[in-house]
């Protein structure tokens, strides 16, 4: 077997090994590699989904002048639309089945095929998403704190830090473990050192499953525990004077944004945490017989979630619906869009 790798970390066992994984298993059946086939053409088919009602979103946000209120929610519709157009980008250059060879064959491993320019979006949509949350609660739980700590430049740091902090995972565990052996791009794999590989998988299983969870359900708690001690006492008053109006008006557009993210969260952990298993249980040994038959159905699952995002945002974001539904032909007229603030 020949191999290429300007980094000059290869090995001839390196490649023996990758020879014994991908071909040494009984299991991977000329069936199963035709079940693969199918399923990454049906990841291209969800990906231009996603990518076609992620963008009509982003419009209808900007139409509205949602975009400008809720930076870190379009914030999560952007990665969304660009993790999608990105997955439609990789499967679409993986069943062209390219060649590779020399430095740019390489670099395309590290960038395109080894699916670096998709995990990026992906893994900055679950960063943005936590921060959204952290966000819902400090508005909701500590309301007046949170008017002096959420300044416009922070919350713009943290937009760009879900793209930055991303990327600098992904290209950084791509270059270190990118190959390319017989004009095929394997990666993120480590290569002889399993230590290094299992050492990995835990930290990415705990820092973008394990704490991510924890950030959803501590936030969430409390914040559900304030919108009922709210109800409560809206529910008190039997007399509704033109300050409790707006109170209650206000109060109800803080619940349909918790709603919506809440929805949004419990789908997110739905739809991904069979994929974070199934990467840590893959990590020792890496078994790439397997790898394909449940990865493929498990990535079509977690983007049905990036898919299913934007008709969440369309039903319960009022503006948003309005601009949609202004879009569609039949509709003669269309009510002027409401600006509403959150305090």
């Amino acid at each position: 077997m020949t191999e290429q790798d300007p980094t000059g970390l290869m090995t001839t066992s390196t490649v023996e090994i990758i020879h014994q994984t991908t071909t040494g298993s009984s299991m991977a059946s000329s069936t199963s590699r035709g079940v693969d086939f199918y399923f990454q053409y049906a990841v291209v088919v969800i990906g231009v989904v996603g990518t076609a009602s992620n963008a009509l979103i982003l419009y209808a946000m900007v139409a509205s002048g949602e975009h400008k209120k809720r930076v870190l929610i379009f914030n999560q519709n952007a990665l969304d639309f660009a993790s999608c157009l990105s997955l439609v980008v990789t499967y679409a250059a993986k069943l062209c089945k390219i060649h590779l060879s020399g430095t740019s064959g390489y670099w395309l491993c590290v960038t395109l095929l080894g699916e670096s320019i998709f995990w990026t979006p992906v893994l900055g949509s679950t960063l943005n998403l936590a921060s959204v949350t952290i966000e819902r609660y400090l508005k909701i739980v500590h309301n007046v704190r949170s008017k002096m700590w959420l300044r416009s430049w922070l919350i713009y740091m943290v937009s760009a830090f879900a793209w930055i902090g991303s990327a600098t995972v992904v290209v950084g565990v791509a270059i270190s473990t990118a190959f390319v052996v017989d004009g095929v791009c394997y990666a993120n794999i480590f290569r002889e050192n399993s230590e290094a590989q299992m050492a990995f998988g835990i930290w990415y299983f705990l820092s973008f499953e394990v704490i991510i969870l924890v950030i959803f359900i501590f936030c969430y708690w409390h914040i559900l525990a304030v919108v009922r001690r709210q109800a409560q006492v809206m529910a008190s008053h039997q007399k509704a004077g033109p300050s409790t109006s707006q109170a209650r008006q206000s109060s109800k557009i803080q619940s349909n944004v918790m709603k919506t993210m809440s929805i949004v969260t419990v789908f997110f952990t739905i739809s991904w945490t069979p994929v974070n298993v199934h990467f840590l249980v893959q990590i020792n040994p890496p078994d790439a017989s397997l790898f394909g038959i449940t990865y493929y159905p498990l990535l079509f699952i977690a983007f049905l979630y990036i898919c299913t995002n934007p008709f969440i945002y369309a039903t319960k974001f009022e503006p948003v619906k309005r601009v949609l539904l202004g879009l569609i032909p039949c509709k003669n007229t269309v009510q002027p869009v409401e600006s509403f603030q959150i305090t």
